[in-house]
């Protein structure tokens, strides 16, 4: 699938967390960062995601904060 989303991070799910309602979703993108998603719990299960896949995190956001 093509996006327009210039902010694609390819990894590997490192936990999949469910909540009532919502799951959290950890990506490992390498060099010991993670990115974590906050999804619905019926796109975990529509995704089929588990821990060990392979996905990507796509970021698309009009604005970045950065803090120091």
């Amino acid at each position: 699938m093509k996006l327009s989303a210039r902010n694609q991070l390819e990894g590997t799910i490192t936990a999949v967390e469910k909540g009532q309602t919502t799951a959290r979703v950890k990506i490992d993108i390498g060099h010991g960062h993670i990115i974590t998603s906050s999804i619905t719990n019926e796109a975990v299960d529509d995704l089929a995601l588990k821990v060990g896949d392979k996905a990507t995190a796509v970021i698309k956001a009009s604005d970045v904060m950065i803090g120091k």
